[in-house]
């Protein structure tokens, strides 16, 4: 499945000139550590499938439904038989949306979606990527405003039933949906305002509790402590920048909020698995192939 990797990076080529590529896969081939720009959908349809991502594993039982972050780095593992559809998404339309900019970064670095533990959402959700199979093998008008429109719903069904549904049952009592508001509020801010400089403080003071009690809050709500939330939408921004040739390595980390180059290098590496300069060329060359696959639909 995986047909282009430099390092661990994996450029994904779109086939049909929208944004999504749908893969039915019944092989028991493994895939190493890679990680992708696009959103990765996993569907299990017979037997079970393993994500690995750092040293935790995720085992995904027939008709479980796994989200994986954009940009996280995993590696996928097979049985001798099974089948599994892989969705790749290419969000990039959707960030424009403040809200969904917000509602992605929360996300762990893979949601898991199952019957046992969540039947109304799986329901949707399964419904949701049935719509979307159907969308991506016709010819209808708009297929791909509805291919987005469901997406949308899958993950802003996936946010309400999660994020919030975590936030209550860490903070407890009848103040847990004003904790989640509060939450939401804070790092929305530090997605409007990630390339100033921010504090801990700032952010306690912006949410109204204590330093101490909002780090709690923050990281049971986030999934991740203040300061990785705030580096890792740094260097999302910083991504951005990148691919503007007309910027520097060294402009890039200034402009994404890093008081020093050094400092910028070794988080983007720590994140991203390559250093900036390595991703800037790895984008031209996903964008060379992008381009290449649109001639190709275009030949036929």
């Amino acid at each position: 499945m995986i047909k282009n990797l430099d390092g661990i990076f994996e450029t994904v080529t779109f086939q049909k000139n929208i944004g999504i590529l749908i893969h039915h896969i019944t092989s028991d081939e493994n895939f190493p550590d890679h990680w992708h720009n696009p959103m990765e959908i996993i569907h299990v349809t017979a037997n079970w499938y393993k994500i690995l991502v750092n040293d935790r594993t995720y085992l995904l039982q027939q008709g479980d439904i796994a989200i994986i972050r954009p940009g996280t780095i995993h590696a996928l593992f097979a049985p001798e038989t099974g089948s599994r559809t892989i969705y790749l998404a290419d969000l990039s339309p959707l960030n424009q949306i403040s809200s969904f900019e917000t509602l992605l970064a929360l996300l762990p670095p893979v949601s898991i979606i199952a019957d046992k533990t969540d039947q109304e959402l799986h329901k949707k959700a399964d419904a949701l990527l049935a719509s979307i199979e159907d969308e991506y093998a016709g010819s209808g008008s708009f297929s791909e405003v509805l291919i987005y429109s469901s997406l949308m719903e899958l993950l802003g069904l996936l946010g309400r039933s999660q994020i919030l549904t975590d936030a209550s049952a860490d903070t407890g009592g009848t103040q847990s949906c004003k904790y989640a508001e509060r939450m939401l509020s804070v790092c929305s801010y530090i997605n409007d305002h990630c390339t100033e400089e921010l504090t801990l403080s700032k952010a306690a003071d912006l949410a109204g509790f204590s330093k101490y009690h909002f780090t709690r809050l923050f990281k049971d709500f986030a999934h991740t402590s203040f300061y990785k939330y705030l580096n890792k939408k740094r260097i999302s921004h910083a991504e951005q920048l990148l691919i503007n040739p007309d910027y520097s390595i060294t402009e890039v980390a200034l402009h994404s909020g890093f008081s020093s180059l050094t400092a910028f290098i070794r988080m983007f590496k720590q994140l991203k698995g390559c250093t900036p300069t390595q991703f800037r060329k790895l984008y031209s060359l996903d964008c060379m192939n992008r381009v290449s696959g649109e001639k190709s639909t275009a030949d036929i």
